[in-house]
């Protein structure tokens, strides 16, 4: 079943149940220790997205079930693209591997939440982005900071 968040609350933020200080502690030192892959997208260098796409692919070389690689390479290159195109800033770009699965965040500095758009017709290639990320994801998100926001999505590893 999906989950989807949004807004700015621990469930939106996708966040784990809040737990112990030695809970969340221990928590962190299994993110920290899961394979994952940090990259700084520079202001309006629309290179990165195929080069997001190859650290990815690489990272995730025998991640879960068949598609699901490619899946989260689609979705890592729509909300990289989104960064790039629609805010005149960096982002960062991570991606970890965890024992429940795939999630990556694109990070920017800019306010303003991101918007779904619609595309005006069969041949426009702008305007489906979080649509993809909305249908193929099996959980996703914004979390606000206090500059900038995270647009973040999901994928359990097994999923179909």
């Amino acid at each position: 079943m999906k989950r989807q968040a949004r807004g700015g609350g621990p469930a939106a933020a996708g966040a784990f149940p809040a737990g112990t200080v030695e809970e969340e502690a221990d928590g962190a030192t299994a993110r920290a220790r899961a394979p994952q892959l940090r990259r700084r997208l520079g202001r309006a260098d629309l290179r990165a997205v195929p080069e997001a796409r190859r650290e990815l692919r690489d990272l995730l070389r025998h991640w879960g079930q068949p598609g699901r690689a490619e899946i989260a390479e689609l979705l890592t290159s729509e909300l990289v693209t989104n960064a790039i195109v629609h805010t005149d800033d960096d982002a960062v770009l991570t991606a970890t591997v965890g024992p429940q699965g795939l999630r990556v965040e694109v990070r920017d500095f800019v306010p303003g939440r991101p918007r779904r758009r619609v595309a005006h017709s069969d041949e426009d290639t702008h305007g489906r982005g979080l649509v993809l990320v909305e249908s193929l994801a099996d959980a996703w998100g914004v979390r606000p900071h206090e500059v900038g926001k995270s647009v973040w999505f999901e994928l359990d590893a097994d999923a179909a």
